[in-house]
């Protein structure tokens, strides 16, 4: 699993499945989107608005990567 927070997005992306493949994005609320896979396999999360609705800072002590400018 890899965390990464995208601070000029402000976009926290959970990846589940290390995995390459295609995904399909669905979202499911106005600010979550998942990356389904194979066998409609969770791949991915992505949280837009993130600091907004999540406390970051309970979130993130765990390893992350802050991506500057590239989407996550």
């Amino acid at each position: 699993m890899q965390i990464s927070y995208n601070v000029k997005r402000d976009v926290l992306y959970i990846r589940l499945d290390d995995t390459k493949q295609d995904v399909i994005n669905q979202r499911v609320s106005e600010d979550v989107v998942l990356d389904i896979g194979k066998g409609e396999k969770i791949i991915g999360i992505e949280i837009l608005d993130a600091s907004a609705r999540l406390n970051l800072k309970k979130i993130l002590p765990v390893e992350y990567q802050v991506a500057a400018g590239v989407g996550a």
